[in-house]
C-alpha cells in the first residue's frame, strides 16, 4: 500500500485501516439497518459483506491471493448459507468465533516451524527499533536460547488466548440476545487485544527480552555460553 506519492505508507495506518473497515463498517451497518427495520439475518449478512469486498479490491490491485481474506470470505458464505438454511442468525454470530480460534490454531501449530508467529509479527516492528543495538534478530535466534524461548512462549500466550477468545464468543453466539452479540463482539476485540498486549509485555519484560535486543546477540551469546559452562564445572565465574 503506497500513497499517491508513491511513498510506503506507515504499516499501523494501514493496520488501523483495515481494522476499521473489516471490524467497525460490519458493526455500524448492522444497526443502521436495524434502526431501519431490517430483519437479523439479513443486517448481518450485509454487514459481512465489507470484508468480503475488501478482500476482492485487495486481490484486484495487488493481483495476489491473500490467504486469510479468502479464508474469511469463505467461512462468511458458509455462515450465510447455514444462517438462511435454518432461519437462524447465530451461525453468522458465532463466525468471528471460528475466525479467532482459526487463529489461535495457526499460532501454535508455528511452533514446529522455523520461526513461531509471534517471533514473526513482532520483527517488523521492534527489529528496527533496535537496530542500532541487537543487530540481526536471525543471528539472535541462532546464538542466544533464551530468545528463542522467549518467542516461543509469547506464541504459546497469544495462541491459548484466542482460543479462549474464540470460546467465550461462542457462548455469546448462542446464548445473549442476538442485537447485543454485535456490539459486545467489537468490544471485547479491543479488550482482548489490551489485556493480552499487556500480557504478552510483562512476560518478555521478566524473561529479558528488551536486555536482550539493547546488548545484541554476541554479548548474549557469549554471556549465556559461561553460564553454562559455570553451571557443568567446565568454568569458573568471575571473581568479585
Amino acid at each position: 500500500m503506497t500513497s499517491g506519492e508513491g511513498r510506503p505508507v506507515n504499516p499501523a495506518l494501514k493496520m488501523l485501516f483495515m481494522l476499521v473497515v473489516d471490524l467497525g463498517f460490519p458493526i455500524v451497518i448492522y444497526y443502521v439497518l436495524r434502526s431501519a427495520g431490517v430483519g437479523n439475518i439479513l443486517a448481518l449478512t450485509v454487514g459481512s459483506l465489507v470484508p468480503a469486498t475488501s478482500s476482492v479490491i485487495t486481490f484486484a490491485r495487488e493481483r495476489k491471493v491473500d490467504a486469510l481474506g479468502a479464508f474469511v470470505t469463505a467461512l462468511m458464505a458458509l455462515s450465510i448459507a447455514a444462517s438462511l438454511i435454518t432461519d437462524s442468525p447465530r451461525f453468522l454470530l458465532v463466525k468471528d468465533g471460528w475466525l479467532t480460534g482459526a487463529a489461535g490454531m495457526g499460532f501454535l501449530a508455528t511452533l514446529r516451524g522455523r520461526r513461531p508467529l509471534a517471533f514473526t509479527f513482532s520483527r517488523p516492528l521492534l527489529e528496527r527499533q533496535f537496530s542500532d543495538s541487537s543487530g540481526s534478530w536471525d543471528e539472535l535466534w541462532e546464538r542466544v536460547p533464551r530468545f528463542r524461548r522467549i518467542w516461543r512462549v509469547s506464541t504459546v500466550i497469544w495462541g491459548v488466548g484466542l482460543l479462549i477468545d474464540a470460546a467465550v464468543r461462542a457462548v455469546m453466539a448462542y446464548t445473549l440476545p442476538v442485537d447485543v452479540v454485535p456490539a459486545l463482539g467489537g468490544a471485547q476485540y479491543g479488550v482482548f487485544t489490551v489485556l493480552m498486549l499487556v500480557i504478552v509485555n510483562i512476560h518478555q519484560s521478566r524473561a529479558g527480552l528488551w536486555s536482550i535486543l539493547r546488548s545484541g546477540a554476541r554479548e548474549q551469546g557469549t554471556s549465556e555460553q559461561e553460564r553454562a559452562g559455570w553451571r557443568s564445572g567446565s568454568a569458573r565465574p568471575p571473581a568479585t
